[in-house]
């Protein structure tokens, strides 16, 4: 797993992240979260949350938990089926890695509510650029 100083370092060169106010942590090899706190920015025109949203917390949570192993990673494909909708409050999407791979990571991402109720799932594999 990346040293605590390695990951802040990663974390906060992410600037897409920062801007979507998205926080992650890493919790142990091959396990990550993402939290958003869902403000007016992120919602679309019906007062839900972004499309978007879902898509970019599940891409940051996804490639933390490749991350834990001290490679570098981009994203090469994800999918994510939305469940529900959620309106307010904070969501987290928990990634998991399922394969990991030579060059590619296969992980699961689930999305849920601060009450557990499960929002959107999805799968994304990422490339593998650097070795540590």
């Amino acid at each position: 797993m990346l040293d605590k100083e390695s990951f802040e370092a990663t974390a906060r060169a992410n600037a897409f992240a920062n801007y979507n106010e998205i926080t992650v942590r890493q919790l142990e090899l091959g396990k990550a979260e993402a939290e958003l706190t869902i403000g007016p920015n992120h919602l679309n025109p019906l007062g839900k949350l972004h499309g978007g949203a879902y898509y970019t917390l599940a891409d940051c949570a996804g490639g933390v938990a490749c991350r834990t192993d001290g490679r570098k990673y981009v994203t090469l494909d994800g999918t994510i089926h939305f469940i529900r909708s959620a309106e307010k409050g904070t969501v987290t999407a928990s990634a998991v890695v399922r394969h990991r791979g030579r060059t590619t990571t296969l992980v699961e991402i689930e999305i849920t509510g601060e009450d557990g109720t499960l929002f959107a799932t999805g799968e994304f594999t990422f490339f593998c650029i650097l070795g540590s």
